[in-house]
């Protein structure tokens, strides 16, 4: 069964930080920059543990200190609480990384 979606507006509630992605998609996006590609990759790879559980993968890039993240739920064809709870795990991560 499909998570239900909620929407970005209502996402973005509880996740200061996190903006609502430009353009027609039910998205929310946010940029984490590290001190080093190292902190970065660390990141991105203890999220990429947490999603591969989760069964939710974000979308992503990383360049050198930068990880720029966009979050929705694919089956619902937009955000839902999957989203806000990989939202919140990534903001913590990035605060135990050092990120902003």
């Amino acid at each position: 069964m499909a998570a239900e979606r909620m929407g970005a507006e209502k996402a973005l509630q509880g996740l200061p930080g996190w903006a609502r992605a430009p353009g027609e998609r039910d998205a929310i996006v946010r940029k984490f920059v590290f001190e080093d590609f190292n902190a970065a990759f660390g990141f991105m790879t203890r999220v990429a543990l947490k999603a591969d559980k989760m069964d939710h993968h974000p979308e992503w890039s990383n360049v050198y200190n930068r990880v720029e993240v966009l979050l929705t739920t694919h089956d619902a064809d937009g955000v839902t609480g999957l989203d806000v709870e990989m939202a919140g795990f990534m903001d913590g991560v990035a605060v135990g990384l050092g990120g902003k």
